[in-house]
């Protein structure tokens, strides 16, 4: 019996609806700004791999120890992607089969505590992640969580109130690491109170995961009891998760993803972070990093010279914090991100410490140079693109400023075109 037609045509034929809302996408990316710090455009050789046949395998358990037959593969392609994970982080142990970051660090969690018993980590409104103690999340309805933030005058982590905190309440397990935070963390400090208060240390690293195997960051790794982090954002891989341990927590990680967070891993997204990590072994891969970071500082300082605020007062990684209060009060993160994207520029409200808007409005935009450097933009065109950004928030959105900027912004893409 012949295949049915439909299974070997390509998507355009067979659907064209779904085949035109991708097609949009493509164009969407290929003619916009990326501004969101926390992605990234993976090279053709991840979208390869993401897209290939080992979408179609179930490979529940471990390379060795699998639950179905036929994975001589499957286990090939995920231990490629551990010695590789193990080799860029200098790490002994690698599970690659987490969903996400936030499946990371739920498996975390629940290796070290139980539910009730006190996580120390940073508020979501100075620039922590949600999965590091939100009410709505699983970390703050499963445990007690208690928040360390930043100093109102300098706008940065005090790690004496961070010792404070931890041998007041004694949390089992401490969480370093952010989603909005401009400034490098003091792993080693943190390491040091952890091992005061007899806690064990997660690293949350999914925004710096890049710049610290590029050795542009602090590493974690010698300092944690586990480090957590998204393959995407810095790393350029697909979207995905991984956990760093020693060898004598690994048989503990490995059992909380599965079976205790998942069941069959997606060896396709598995075999595009081989790829991705394998891209970041590469000598390149360090110069790209240094350049992300020359970005963000030359992106930072041309909006501090057009009159903006910066939280912290700058930048020592990929992102920053804009506070739109002094230059443009009446104005919010939400009309801000609006506004721009209109102009084909896209970034995210974000709040900012100490905000007095809600999170749905916000003060702040959070913007990131990952994805404009993988495009080739260096410090010449950012400040560019915060003369683009100056214009359209100066406007209040003006039609006529909005149209000039997004032709201005079709250009700067026309330049520095995605790979494809």
């Amino acid at each position: 019996m012949p295949l049915p037609d439909f299974l070997t045509r390509p998507l355009s034929d067979t659907d064209p609806q779904a085949a035109e809302i991708v097609r949009r996408e493509e164009h969407r990316q290929q003619n916009t700004l990326e501004l969101i710090a926390s992605e990234n455009h993976v090279s053709v050789a991840v979208r390869q791999a993401a897209g290939s046949v080992f979408t179609n395998k179930y490979a529940e358990g471990y390379p060795g120890k699998r639950y179905y037959g036929g994975c001589v593969n499957m286990d090939s392609v995920e231990e490629l992607a551990r010695q590789r994970a193990k080799e860029l982080f200098k790490a002994e142990h690698a599970n690659v089969q987490t969903h996400s970051g936030a499946q990371a660090n739920l498996a975390v969690y629940l290796a070290c505590v139980k539910p009730g018993d006190t996580v120390l980590g940073l508020d979501l409104s100075h620039g922590g992640h949600l999965t590091h103690g939100m009410k709505i999340n699983f970390s703050g309805a499963l445990f007690n969580v208690v928040a360390y933030g930043v100093r109102r005058d300098t706008e940065q982590i005090d790690m004496d109130e961070v010792r404070r905190l931890a041998r007041e309440h004694r949390p089992k397990l401490i969480v370093a690491g952010f989603s909005a935070y401009p400034r490098k963390l003091d792993f080693a400090a943190f390491g040091e109170i952890a091992r005061e208060v007899g806690a064990r240390l997660m690293c949350d690293v999914a925004h710096v995961a890049g710049l610290i195997v590029a050795g542009l960051y602090p590493d974690p790794v010698p300092h944690s009891d586990f480090v957590t982090t998204t393959t995407h954002k810095t790393l350029r891989g697909p979207r995905g998760g991984l956990i760093l341990c020693r060898e004598a927590d690994a048989k503990l990680i490995d059992r909380w993803v599965f079976p205790g967070v998942q069941g069959g891993p997606l060896m396709h997204i598995i075999a595009a972070k081989a790829v991705a990590f394998g891209e970041a072994l590469r000598p390149e891969f360090r110069t790209y990093q240094q350049r992300i970071v020359e970005n963000a500082r030359a992106l930072a300082e041309a909006l501090l010279a057009r009159g903006y605020r910066l939280v912290s007062g700058g930048t020592d990684n990929h992102l920053m914090l804009v506070d739109l209060r002094p230059a443009h009060p009446e104005v919010s993160g939400k009309d801000a991100e609006e506004w721009l994207e209109s102009a084909g520029i896209i970034v995210n409200k974000n709040m900012i410490p100490f905000d007095d808007r809600k999170p749905a409005y916000t003060s702040g935009l959070r913007l990131g140079t990952p994805a404009l450097t993988t495009r080739g933009l260096g410090p010449a065109e950012m400040q560019q693109v915060a003369e683009l950004l100056h214009r359209v928030l100066s406007s209040k959105a003006d039609p006529a400023t909005i149209t000039k900027v997004r032709e201005d912004v079709l250009a700067l893409c026309a330049r520095f075109p995605l790979p494809h």
